[in-house]
Formats: C-alpha cells, structure tokens, sequence
C-alpha cells in the first residue's frame, strides 16, 4: 500500500493509496479516503481544495510544507482551525461573528473588570502626548526593510502591504512594492487605512483576508496603533510576520496598544539600521558595518 499526500484539487480516489489527514484532535493519521479540505497549519485555517488564494502560495512552494488535509469541516473546526476568508466567505463571516460574541461574553463576566475593546480610550491617546507624522523614506531604510524580509531561511515570497493615507506612507508602501516585485516576490494585495475609524474591523479583516508570507506596514503611529488592537482582538494577524517602516520606531506605540499587541514586530530605520518590539521594548540596533 502506497502512502500518497492528498491535495491536488479535483485528484480522483485511488484504490490501494492512503490518505494523510488531520483528525480531531488535530493529529495526523492514515485514511482510505481522501480528504474534502484543505488546511495551514502555521495560520490555523482551513478551505476548499480549489481556494485560489492556496493555490497561488502552492504553485511558489511556500504553502507545501504547512499543508494539512481533513475530511470534513466538522473535523477541521474541532482541531482547531477557522474557515479560509477568501474561498469560504460565508463560513468566515460566521467564525468572526462567533468570535466577537465570545470576546463580549468574556469581557463582561467579571464586575471588578470593565468591558475591554480594540479601540484606544481617549484618555490614554492624550498621555503620550502628540504621536509623529511619517517622514519620507531614504533608499537605505527600504534595502534594510528589504533585508529583513530576504534572511537565511525567512522563506517570504507572498506580502501583503498595509499603509495609512498620508503621502509619505503611500509612497514608502509603493516604493516596496516596485522594489519586491522586481526581486521576484509576490504582493497579494495593498489595504490603506485612515488615522481614525469607527471600529478598524474592515480594513483589519481586508488586511489579513488572504495568508501571506508577511505583511509590510507603512503608517503613522497613531492609526497603526488603533488598527493593531483590533488585529489582535478581531483576527489570526501575527506580528512576527509583520515587518515596518521607521515610522513605527516609536516606544510610545507598546504602550499604546498594550505589551504583547507588537510583540516580535520587526522595521527599518531611516539610517539603514533595524529595530524590533519585545514585550513593549522598542530595541534599535546601528546599521551593520559593510566591511566587518
């Protein structure tokens, strides 16, 4: 008997093939039968076999080695996997709804703690004092976001860009783009964002709609810090996978949106230098030396 990886959408069942599949206890075993969905197990989703959005990382090679195979939807939410936004919407659109209800239902549970949400209180915008707008970037602080992306064994081909509206974050965000493209990498898709918004659950949810190798982000602090909240609050945004402009160098944005909001959020400095969040700690490290 003849192991096979299931997976090539539309593939006809095989007498005498075994199937690996997640069960619901999330662990691999042998089937008879072919799985009906496909799964990453890095971002925890499932979706149909056909979803074009895993299949565009397939054809790269960067989605293979996360791969996972269920039998049924039943199976993949018990293990702990939420729908595809991109080719199951419906699904989608109720996991989220699910989610905020328990979200709800867990913040107003106790009368010593009021109700907590994404959104920043005024009061404690107005204690860090007046937040920087973007500066305009230099080419070194784009080869070094570049850099980071291109590190032994970061593996990042798909990147999708989020930026607020101001000038300078659109440009650096477009500057990205040509400079990505141009070394071979994919850009899914651009989300831009105002500075202030009733609930930041749309462009949240355009942001993290597919499932790329990293997200890049070019924005002013004050918005980024708003929209971050409700990426951790709202959707599976992981910031380790996230990678920004000198503009978010700023130690006053952990303090905004809580220690473990950023936590592994990495950027560029306008010098060509790089910087990192851990545990609301901004760290900044100097430009490498060329010669060392």
């Amino acid at each position: 008997m003849t192991r096979h990886e299931a997976g090539r959408p539309g593939a006809p069942y095989e007498p005498g093939r075994t199937y690996t599949l997640l069960g619901l206890d999330g662990r691999p075993y042998l089937s008879a039968a072919p799985g009906t969905l496909g799964g990453h197990r890095r971002g925890r989703l499932y979706g149909r076999l056909d979803c074009p959005s895993a299949l565009r990382a397939i054809s790269r090679g960067h989605y293979v080695k996360h791969r996972v195979f269920f039998p049924d939807e039943v199976t993949a939410v018990t293990a702990g996997f939420r729908p595809c936004a991109v080719c199951l919407p419906e699904e989608y659109a109720r996991w989220r709804a699910d989610r905020e209800s328990t979200h709800h239902a867990m913040n107003t549970m106790s009368d010593r703690e009021p109700p907590r949400s994404p959104l920043i209180r005024p009061a404690d915008l107005a204690a860090q004092g007046s937040l920087p707008r973007p500066l305009p970037h230099t080419d070194a602080e784009l080869a070094a976001l570049i850099g980071l992306l291109m590190l032994p064994k970061s593996r990042i081909e798909t990147v999708t860009v989020g930026h607020s509206r101001d000038e300078a974050s659109r440009a650096a965000a477009e500057a990205f783009a040509t400079a990505w493209t141009a070394r071979g990498g994919q850009m899914l898709t651009t989300v831009n964002w105002p500075e202030s918004a009733a609930s930041w659950l749309r462009p949240a949810t355009r942001l993290t709609a597919e499932l790329p190798d990293a997200w890049v982000v070019a924005a002013a602090p004050l918005g980024f810090a708003q929209l971050a909240r409700r990426l951790r609050h709202s959707t599976d945004w992981d910031p380790s996978r996230t990678y920004a402009f000198a503009s978010l160098n700023d130690s006053r944005l952990p303090a905004l949106t809580g220690p473990d909001t950023l936590h592994g959020l990495r950027g560029a400095t306008a010098d060509g230098g790089t910087w990192e969040i851990r545990r609301g700690w901004v760290t900044t490290y100097a430009p490498a030396d060329p010669t060392s």
